[in-house]
């Protein structure tokens, strides 16, 4: 039993900085609350309003 615990708990410790750092590239990411939509002109309006400053476009 501990020792799958153990290794649960590796898992969950090797993965958590690869999700941190995929956090981190998405737009409307952190403060901005994730991405509420597109606009029409394909750019991604975050969730609290502003346009996102990312290079990627959405349809």
């Amino acid at each position: 039993m501990k020792s799958m615990l153990l290794s649960l708990l590796a898992v969950a410790f090797i993965t958590l900085p690869i999700s941190q750092a995929q956090a981190k590239n998405t737009p409307c990411s952190g403060q901005m609350g994730g991405v509420s939509h597109c606009s029409k002109d394909g750019k991604f309006v975050c969730k609290n309003g502003k346009i996102s400053q990312s290079k990627k476009t959405c349809h």
